[in-house]
């Protein structure tokens, strides 16, 4: 089976055809990856992802959410200091610096480059 889907604000049809394609729709509502080895998807509102078969029949996916995921807005996880983020981003980097030569020259991933946006987000919009 291919690795296509639709978005239903857009229209648009995807497909990821190898493991390292992340693809996305044109208004950015959903997105796929993983090629034929791994169908992940991504969306802000799964009612506007279909996935579409062999066949371009249009499937409706069914998801259900981990109840185990808590907010990153909760009580019990309590935003940290610019001192512990300002941390957080040196280990980042001393983490990298200890990668073996063969894979600090691997590109990095789309995972990666967002967390270290939102860190440097959160960093620049802390308070001392």
């Amino acid at each position: 089976m291919r690795n296509r889907a639709k978005c239903r604000l857009c229209n648009s049809i995807i497909e990821s055809l190898t493991d390292k394609d992340f693809i996305t729709c044109q208004c950015y509502e959903i997105s796929i990856s993983g090629g034929k080895d791994s169908f992940h998807a991504q969306a802000n509102d799964f009612k506007n992802f279909l996935r579409i078969d062999d066949d371009d029949k249009e499937i409706e996916v069914t998801y259900q959410e981990s109840a185990n995921v808590k907010p990153l807005d909760n009580e019990e996880y309590p935003k940290p200091s610019k001192k512990e983020m300002i941390f957080m981003l040196e280990e980042m980097a001393r983490n990298i610096e200890k990668l073996p030569p063969h894979a600090m020259l691997a590109p990095i991933n789309h995972y990666d480059f967002c967390s270290l946006m939102i860190l440097l987000s959160s960093l620049f919009r802390a308070e001392d």
